[in-house]
């Protein structure tokens, strides 16, 4: 483990929501959501403090967020304004650095081992940072510090909102022993479940296995694990990074199999793939289906068009057709996913928009 490494990762406090209540006086402190409606359609994007209360979160139904909390208020999404917003937030960050990796909008990885104030200090770099957005931005932001990727991503989770959590080099193996397993990344819901039937309920625990059996019992995923209870992590922050892919997938508490239900799960998966697509303006023009059924075996499904998948509505369309092209032999499906790639470039995607108008319908759906 490279200890001389100073990585800050800024987490920015349900932003979508604190955007939304700094510019609206009125929905200061009231339980919000950004995204969905208060008819019950459609999905949260993300929820403020005052919602998460109730248990509001984000990617959550807002018909079941409107049965935790009743007086729940609906904004729509501003997404230019969020963009605006993020880009301010990007111009702090290169006060100190060019080295700058964004995940999102609203979080980003900075290495500061060298920087351009001469600080030194990555924990006074990234005060510095969170009062800049403060007083600047009016808005708050939470930052993890550490060695590397993995372990400041987790940091800046600790004490949201508005945290600050610096885990040096002589604290990473007591900080990861002692963390619940569900907290590290990667470890989703089904993972979680595995893993304490196994009695892994800590980091500690995960360490206490080699590397050769987490690969016997989790497979590919088992060397990340190995890893991950290590604190290993030897990615660079990379400024450059090109998405090459973005997908949304669900894995189900209960099997589907009824093909209402499957179409009204891929309509919501769409959504949200639909809506990370606009926050990032992608666009692409090949669509990939990922079924994943109860004995744990997994198809397939791609189109790749002459045009662009650039609404909900298309996405969800063709992942329909492609469902249908997918022989299930009644078998109960775990999980449903949607990858959109093949990626062109925000100005060709217009091109591509209007060259469809005009092409004969049949032939726009050639594959």
């Amino acid at each position: 483990m490279d200890h001389k490494r100073k990585i800050i990762h800024i987490d920015m406090d349900a932003f979508y929501a604190s955007v939304d209540q700094r510019d609206f006086p009125e929905l200061r402190g009231r339980p919000l959501a950004v995204g969905g409606s208060p008819e019950g359609r459609g999905v949260v994007a993300t929820a403020s403090y005052e919602a998460r209360k109730f248990g509001v979160k984000s990617a959550m139904p807002s018909r079941q967020a409107l049965q935790l909390c009743p007086h729940l208020t609906f904004t729509r999404p501003r997404f230019d304004v969020y963009k605006q917003v993020s880009q301010q937030i990007r111009e702090i960050f290169r006060r100190y650095t060019d080295i700058i990796e964004p995940l999102s909008l609203d979080e980003a990885f900075l290495d500061v081992s060298t920087d351009k104030k001469g600080i030194g200090s990555a924990l006074d770099i990234a005060h510095e940072i969170k009062k800049a957005i403060q007083e600047e931005l009016q808005l708050t932001a939470s930052a993890g510090i550490s060695v590397n990727k993995f372990i400041a991503k987790i940091a800046s989770d600790q004490n949201k909102p508005n945290g600050l959590t610096f885990i040096g080099p002589s604290k990473i193996h007591a900080f990861l022993g002692a963390l619940p397993i569900e907290r590290f990344f990667g470890v989703g819901k089904v993972t979680a479940s595995k893993m304490r039937q196994l009695n892994i309920h800590t980091g500690a625990d995960l360490k206490k296995y080699d590397e050769q059996t987490l690969v016997h019992l989790f497979g590919k995923t088992g060397h990340y694990f190995y890893n991950m209870a290590r604190g290993i992590d030897d990615r660079e922050v990379q400024p450059n990074r090109e998405t090459k892919s973005l997908s949304v997938e669900d894995t189900f508490g209960e099997d589907l199999q009824e093909r209402d239900i499957i179409i009204e799960e891929l309509d919501r998966i769409a959504d949200r793939l639909n809506k990370r697509l606009k926050i990032r303006n992608l666009s692409g023009k090949t669509l990939t289906l990922k079924i994943k059924f109860n004995d744990f075996t997994q198809i397939t499904r791609s189109l790749s068009a002459p045009y662009v998948f650039s609404d909900k509505a298309l996405i969800h369309r063709t992942a329909c057709t492609l469902l249908d092209r997918a022989d299930l032999h009644n078998k109960k499906i775990r999980l449903l996913g949607i990858t959109i790639s093949n990626f062109t470039q925000i100005e060709l995607m217009q091109q591509a928009i209007q060259l469809k108008l005009f092409e004969d319908e049949d032939t726009s759906h050639k594959q």
